[in-house]
């Protein structure tokens, strides 16, 4: 029950955050580099308030060194091929892609002592049908994978990737201590090319309230990290859960959806609360 409330607190908080990005792409005007700087600019700063009450455990190796750079590296190719992805496949078709992970996420909380069920691989297909539903609702008339299937399996890789690293370097370096170095490098990479005072100039009331929206952002991070140390695939399940979420605030606003993103969204929501029970029966 502890994860399930954690998983769905993170979903809350990263809701709030996919909203802000929206915001901050189409009315902000903001590009990129400059969503990208504010997103670890804004939430590096804001975790400094949080570190006298995390685990900063650290060992001074190589080890410890290895994480950090490859969480960093891992939220920059995130955006990076996330944004080159996203010239072919709606947002849609991109979390349907990303039902792969949950498959693997699973084999490695099996391989890391997790008991196997058959159950439970069953929910995980359900859920994966689910996005394939929602993601043809969404479908382009054709659709280039020649130019972005070496982005779009980057893009997989990293979104598993990170999960992985940060549960396989704990013993060296606390999930914290990873995410709050690797997000002080990345602020420093892109200092070049988001140019912090010209961000100012731009949009200083675009520029407060992404900023703010940080904050969220945080307790997410936090939560999402203490999920993926307890296990992999309920890792994974977060981004079906914010697509359902989403999904949720758009039909409260009325906006039109086709039946088949309806259907995908409640055999995705069956496919998740099925692979929690399994876990508790």
């Amino acid at each position: 029950m502890t994860v399930i409330i954690m998983m769905l607190s993170v979903v809350a908080c990263y809701t709030i955050c996919s909203l802000s990005d929206k915001y901050a792409v189409s009315t902000a005007k903001f590009n990129g580099s400059e969503v990208t700087f504010l997103m670890a600019a804004a939430t590096s700063f804001f975790m400094l308030f949080c570190l006298p009450f995390q685990d900063l455990s650290f060992k001074f190796c190589f080890q410890s060194f290895l994480a950090i750079g490859l969480i960093a590296t891992s939220k920059m190719l995130e955006f990076q091929m996330g944004a080159r992805v996203l010239e072919e496949l709606s947002a849609f078709e991109v979390k349907a892609w990303l039902g792969i992970t949950l498959f693997v996420s699973y084999i490695t909380d099996i391989i890391y002592g997790a008991s196997p069920s058959i159950l439970r691989f069953l929910f995980i297909a359900v859920t994966v049908a689910g996005l394939v539903l929602i993601a043809q609702s969404g479908r382009k008339e054709s659709i280039n994978y020649k130019k972005i299937i070496l982005p779009l399996i980057v893009y997989l890789g990293v979104k598993y990737g990170y999960g992985l690293v940060i549960k396989a370097f704990t013993p060296y370096i606390s999930s914290t201590m990873q995410l709050f170095w690797a997000l002080i490098i990345l602020t420093i990479i892109l200092i070049p090319s988001a140019k912090p005072v010209e961000i100012f100039r731009k949009n200083k009331k675009g520029m407060a309230v992404v900023v703010l929206t940080k904050i969220p952002n945080v307790a997410g991070l936090l939560l999402e990290n203490a999920v993926i140390s307890i296990s992999l695939a309920n890792y994974s399940f977060i981004q079906p859960m914010i697509l359902i979420a989403l999904f949720a605030i758009g039909l409260a606003r009325h906006e039109k959806y086709s039946k088949l993103s309806l259907a995908g969204s409640i055999i995705c929501i069956a496919g998740i609360v099925g692979f929690q029970l399994a876990g508790i029966l």
